[in-house]
């Protein structure tokens, strides 16, 4: 199978330090349980995020709950979107669906967001999420309102 390609999508324009940044100044409250997420890696259409979950961001039967993975997902979609166009905060979800596709043992989860399109209006970005197995454990994609 060929790799999709991402000619027609734009340079990054936020480096991780420029991300990290942001997230500190605008959503604190994505730290608030000190380093749980950390932009990995950031790329022509793509980023890696990553999430070392806590013991808050388990479910009983020895997994990552769901809305752990949701938030994660979530997140690298933002942030994947936000590295590309800039530090536009106002940049909101419009919709997302997450096919959960194995469980997930507690461990770090990165998830690789990748842009499908960037729209003036409109972005739509695939993700999927590996256990530290390389296991993809989850599948989403995320549609966002770009604000004028």
């Amino acid at each position: 199978m060929q790799e999709p390609t991402v000619d027609h999508l734009p340079e990054p324009v936020m480096s991780i330090a420029d991300i990290e940044r942001f997230l500190k100044e605008e959503f604190p409250q994505v730290h608030q349980d000190g380093p749980v997420f950390s932009v990995e890696h950031v790329a022509k259409g793509r980023i890696v995020y990553r999430m070392t979950p806590l013991d808050r961001h388990l479910r009983p039967g020895g997994t990552v709950a769901g809305p752990s993975m949701f938030a994660l997902a979530d997140v690298a979609a933002y942030i994947c979107i936000l590295a590309h166009i800039g530090p536009r905060k106002h940049t909101v979800t419009t919709n997302m669906n997450i096919n959960f596709m194995r469980k997930p043992e507690p461990g770090p989860l990165d998830c690789h967001a990748r842009l499908l399109k960037l729209g003036k209006r409109l972005a739509v970005v695939d993700s999927l999420t590996l256990d530290r197995h390389g296991q993809i454990v989850s599948q989403a994609t995320a549609t966002y309102s770009i604000p004028a």
